[in-house]
């Protein structure tokens, strides 16, 4: 669905720039979209968050690695001691059952790794689709059989079995989020490259992209100066809604015990850990699971938000200015 909205919305592409009269009307339909708005600053406080968890964690005084044995009832199991799993002053959101972790430390260095999981898959999701679509598009007719047939392979494997068959397999000593990051990347490329390739077909037909060919431009000339400016839009659009599903591949896996592994937190990872813990200290299941939710729903807010700003007939659909809309009443 997300594929055929996307294709059918691909020449919005050369809607994005300032309009006369110093109009942008890429912001304006994005600014007519409160939910977009208030999706996009849900996101950026994530990314702060994400980018300052050491400077957070620093200001609490505490370390997300650091053991605290003491604050934990080892008669109990290790039950975080006192009220509401351990919360007090110096631990904001309380403490990781039995090892006593700071679970504020946890969960702001856990959103830097789910988020550069999910950013670095996407954006080597990003540039594998849109070479391979790019090549299929513009090649010969036994180059975009060959490239489809293995665009559609890689569209029929069990992407979490390939998954967890992969990291299960990998060394232990490379970096586990580099590794989560590739896999995903790898074995996510399909749906863009079919929507490069569907747009790439379209384009390469157009008046100015023949002319550019009869002129002697290499493939890679046209595909650089003609095609990737339009096919900016589409991908841009997919991309961001790529985004929050990869965060929940790299959930899953850590959840089914192949994503990151501790003592590198991550929210997946803490979910997997709180099916133990869920009923003697419920913040620690509540509060990945509620930070997982939003931010899911918030990146697919603005995904669909972008998309909507991105496709030039919008305007008829969204209330853009006092003014504007006092134009199109006239």
């Amino acid at each position: 669905m997300a594929e055929a909205l996307l294709i059918e919305n691909a020449e919005a592409g050369a809607d994005i720039a300032p309009a006369s009269g110093g109009r942008h009307p890429f912001r304006e339909r994005l600014r007519a979209q409160r939910s977009a708005l208030v999706a996009a600053v849900i996101v950026g406080l994530l990314v702060v968050v994400a980018l300052a968890a050491p400077l957070l964690s620093a200001l609490e005084g505490q370390d997300p690695t650091t053991y605290h044995p003491g604050l934990v009832d080892s008669a109990t199991g290790g039950v975080p001691l006192g009220s509401f799993g351990g919360i007090s002053g110096a631990h904001w959101l309380g403490v990781e059952p039995l090892t006593g972790r700071d679970l504020f430390a946890r969960v702001v260095y856990g959103a830097r790794v789910s988020l550069g999981v999910a950013l670095g898959a996407t954006l080597l999701q990003v540039v594998i689709g849109t070479c391979v679509g790019l090549a299929a598009g513009l090649g010969n007719r036994y180059v975009d059989q060959a490239l489809s047939r293995i665009t559609d392979v890689v569209v029929a494997l069990p992407i979490m079995v390939i998954a967890l068959g992969a990291l299960a397999v990998a060394p232990a000593a490379f970096p586990r989020p580099v590794l989560i990051a590739v896999v995903i990347g790898l074995i996510g490329w399909s749906g863009i490259s079919k929507i490069v390739r569907a747009q790439t077909l379209s384009l390469k037909s157009r008046d100015h992209v023949a002319a550019a060919r009869l002129s002697g431009w290499s493939s890679w000339q046209v595909a650089r100066r003609e095609l990737l400016p339009a096919l900016g839009a589409p991908v841009i659009t997919y991309a961001v809604l790529l985004f929050p599903a990869n965060i929940v591949v790299e959930a899953a896996l850590s959840f089914l015990g192949v994503g990151i592994k501790p003592p590198t937190p991550s929210w997946g990872q803490m979910l997997s850990d709180a099916d133990t813990w869920y009923q003697a200290a419920p913040t620690y299941l509540l509060i990945p699971t509620v930070l997982l939710f939003v931010t899911v729903l918030a990146l697919t807010v603005l995904g669909e938000g972008v998309r909507t700003a991105l496709d030039p007939r919008a305007a008829s659909r969204l209330r853009i200015g006092t003014g504007r809309k006092k134009e199109a009443d006239a």
